[in-house]
């Protein structure tokens, strides 16, 4: 396996973690104040430690929108593109079992907490 495809993987779980995580963790609703700030923070802050991590393996896409804009603008192929999607969803997926495995599978039915989900 190519090591962009890994670093890709492990780049989107540490996202998913670390983002999602928090806010599980601190929630995103306006009637506790700070969970916004925080959840805004954990996502950047875990974005800048991928990129200097991970950024010299793999460019640091870690989502396949961005993925996307790269195929687009030319800077990969159709099948490097297709590579780094099926990387970052197995990520993912990765990222949630962890947090399902911390926090416990009730998140999953709490309709307004759901894995980081929020009401806005």
């Amino acid at each position: 396996m190519n090591k962009k495809y890994i670093a890709e993987a492990i780049g989107t779980a540490v996202l998913v973690i670390l983002g999602c995580g928090t806010a599980m963790l601190v929630g995103c609703d306006a009637a506790n104040g700070g969970g916004y700030i925080l959840t805004a923070l954990a996502f950047g802050l875990t974005i800048v430690a991928m990129a200097y991590s991970i950024g010299n393996i793999s460019g640091c896409h870690i989502n396949p929108a961005v993925s996307l804009g790269v195929l687009l603008t030319g800077g990969m192929t159709m099948g490097e593109f297709i590579g780094y999607v099926i990387s970052q969803c197995v990520g993912a997926l990765c990222g949630s079992a962890v947090l399902a495995a911390i926090f416990g599978l009730g998140h999953v039915t709490d309709m307004t907490g759901g894995f980081g989900a929020n009401g806005l």
